[in-house]
């Protein structure tokens, strides 16, 4: 192992140190709960992973309880009035889009894939509404695909720690992708959602109460606390 890619394996085993109390994130969560229990099919996390787009992750978790207690399979939404899924929606935001994202993905699976959530990237990503963050999801969580999910958070830090130096999460996940040990790409999600939320923060991270702040260049960082 190269030195870069030891120095990140350090610093993501000290955070998973760090962290290790706190609760998993609701996809996190989800996905361990499909493995023990197999409540969660592979559409089903990638509806909750619809719903979770700009909405808060104890939210999310609820309205994906309360919808799945209605309809678990693209068929089942579909019979769900549109009227009615925007109301179950509703919490989660933005849900008139996401009514309308989630009633075209479940036509296009029918339709396309035969009513089964496709094991590839380039199929996921063929249906409008599914971006590379969701696929991606998708196929660490639901297929044990060596891929790695970006959002704002996991484009955001490695850029403030000097690992790489992009401008966009899919620049972010090709560099990542170059250094990052694959036994780390399905949690690398999960441990820097949760470090983003509560110490690194996008303005004013908490940099007196992080675990890595010797090993941070802080990129960009212009005031902390």
């Amino acid at each position: 192992m190269q030195t870069k890619e030891k120095e990140i394996s350090k610093t993501i085993e000290i955070l998973k140190e760090f962290l290790k109390e706190e609760r998993k994130t609701t996809l996190n969560r989800e996905a361990k709960d499909r493995k023990d229990s197999k409540r969660f099919t592979p559409y089903q996390t990638l509806i909750s992973c619809l719903l979770s787009l700009r909405a808060k992750d104890e939210v999310t978790e609820k309205i994906s309880e309360n919808l799945f207690k209605i309809a678990k399979t693209p068929e089942e939404i579909l019979k769900i009035e549109e009227r009615e899924l925007k109301k179950i929606i509703f919490s989660s935001g933005h849900y008139n889009k996401k009514a309308e994202a989630i009633r075209h993905v479940s036509k296009e699976i029918i339709e396309k894939y035969n009513s089964k959530v496709p094991q590839t990237r380039d199929e996921l990503l063929s249906i409008k509404h599914i971006g590379p963050k969701t696929a991606n999801i998708v196929l660490a969580f639901s297929f044990n695909k060596q891929v790695i999910p970006v959002d704002t958070h996991v484009h955001r830090i490695p850029n403030r720690l000097g690992w790489i130096k992009t401008k966009n999460p899919e620049q972010t996940e090709k560099e990542l992708e170059k250094i990052l040990p694959k036994e780390y790409w399905s949690e690398i999600n999960g441990v820097l959602v949760l470090f983003g939320k509560r110490i690194c923060l996008p303005i004013s991270p908490l940099c007196s109460k992080c675990p890595i702040n010797r090993y941070c260049k802080k990129v960009g960082v212009k005031t902390s606390r």
